[in-house]
C-alpha cells in the first residue's frame, strides 16, 4: 500500500520547482529563437551599443548564465527593468501594480463557481440544469469579453476609462471568467459526479441508517479531490484572465504578459509567467496540506474515513 505522505510530498516538491521550471523553459525558448537575443531586442540597424546592452542584461554569456543571474536577482525581488513595455521601469513595480487586479478578477470569478459547487454538492442545483450550463459554457471567453467591452463603450462613451467604467469592466471580466469556456459548468458537473460516486459507497449507507448526514460523512474522503478541482478551476481562470484582461483593457498580469510577449520584452515575460507559476505552486501547497490534514484526520478517526 502506498504511503499516505507520498502524494502530498510530490505536490510540495512540484510547488517548489514550478517557479524555477517555468523561467528555465522560457529562457530556453528565448535562445531557441533565430538570432542573438540582444539583437532581437535591440537590432544593430536601429540602435547602437548592442554588445553593451547585452552585457547589462546578462545576455552575452549564454542561457545558463542568464538564468542563474535572473533567478539570483529574482530571489531578492529584483526582476530587472523593462526593456520595451515601460522602458526603464523596474519590472517588480509593474508586477506590484498589476497583480492585485488579477487576483481580484479571479477572486470575483470564483464567487459564482463556489456557489455552484455548494449547490451541486447539496443538491440545491438540479442535475437537469447541467445541460443549460454546458451550453452557455460553450461560448469562448473572447466572445463574451468582446460583448462586455462593446457594452461598456456604448454605455459610458467618452468616459469608458474612468473609475466607474473600470469597476464595471472588472465585474464584466469576472462574470466572463466565471461562466465562459465551461468554467461554471465544469465545476458544477465535476463536483456533482464526485459527490454522487461517493454517496454510493457502503459506509455512506451505513451512516444514513445510523441517522447521520451523508455529506458530513463524505466530506473527509472527497476533500482532497475537491481541493484538486479547486486548483484546476483557478488555473483555468488564470489562463482565461489573459484574454479577458487584454480585450477589456484591464491592466493585470495577463495583460502585462501579453504586452511583454508582443514587444519581446523578455524580462517582463519571465516575471509575469513566474508570477503565474508561483500562484500555481501556492495552489499545489494548499492541496498538499488538505491531503495531509485529511490523512491525519482519517488516522485519528478511521470509522469516518473508511470506505
Amino acid at each position: 500500500m502506498t504511503a499516505w505522505w507520498i502524494r502530498p510530498g510530490v505536490r510540495l516538491l512540484a510547488a517548489f520547482l514550478l517557479p524555477l521550471l517555468v523561467p528555465a523553459i522560457i529562457t530556453a525558448l528565448i535562445w531557441a529563437l533565430p538570432g542573438d537575443p540582444a539583437e532581437i531586442i535591440c537590432p544593430p540597424s536601429t540602435c547602437g551599443g548592442t554588445s553593451e546592452l547585452a552585457a547589462r542584461w546578462n545576455l552575452d554569456a549564454g542561457p545558463v548564465h542568464f538564468f542563474r543571474e535572473w533567478v539570483g536577482s529574482a530571489l531578492s525581488n529584483d526582476f530587472g527593468r523593462s526593456w520595451r513595455v515601460e522602458q526603464g521601469m523596474p519590472v517588480a513595480d509593474l508586477l506590484r501594480e498589476s497583480l492585485p487586479l488579477t487576483l481580484k478578477l479571479v477572486g470575483l470569478a470564483l464567487v459564482p463557481i463556489v456557489l455552484g459547487v455548494v449547490g451541486a454538492a447539496t443538491g440545491l442545483i438540479p442535475a437537469r440544469a447541467d445541460g443549460v450550463f454546458a451550453a452557455v459554457g460553450l461560448v469562448p471567453a473572447l466572445v463574451f469579453s468582446l460583448i462586455g467591452a462593446a457594452a461598456i463603450v456604448v454605455n459610458f462613451g467618452s468616459s469608458a476609462f474612468d473609475a466607474e467604467a473600470d469597476r464595471w469592466r472588472l465585474l464584466a471580466g469576472a462574470a466572463v471568467l466565471g461562466i465562459a469556456d465551461g468554467a461554471f459548468a465544469a465545476a458544477v458537473s465535476g463536483v456533482r459526479g464526485l459527490v454522487n460516486a461517493e454517496r454510493n459507497q457502503r459506509y455512506v449507507s451505513i451512516a444514513l441508517l445510523r441517522g447521520e448526514r451523508a455529506l458530513e460523512n463524505m466530506l473527509p474522503n472527497v476533500m482532497p479531490a475537491l481541493a484538486g478541482q479547486l486548483r484546476a478551476r483557478v488555473l483555468h481562470l488564470l489562463s482565461g484572465a489573459v484574454v479577458v484582461e487584454v480585450v477589456l483593457g484591464l491592466p493585470g498580469v495577463g495583460d502585462l504578459l501579453w504586452a511583454g510577449t508582443l514587444l519581446q520584452d523578455f524580462g517582463v515575460v519571465l516575471a509575469a509567467a513566474t508570477a503565474f507559476a508561483a500562484i500555481s505552486g501556492g495552489l499545489l501547497v494548499l492541496q498538499a496540506f488538505v491531503e495531509i490534514g485529511v490523512a491525519l484526520h482519517v488516522r485519528r478517526a478511521p470509522s469516518l474515513g473508511a470506505a
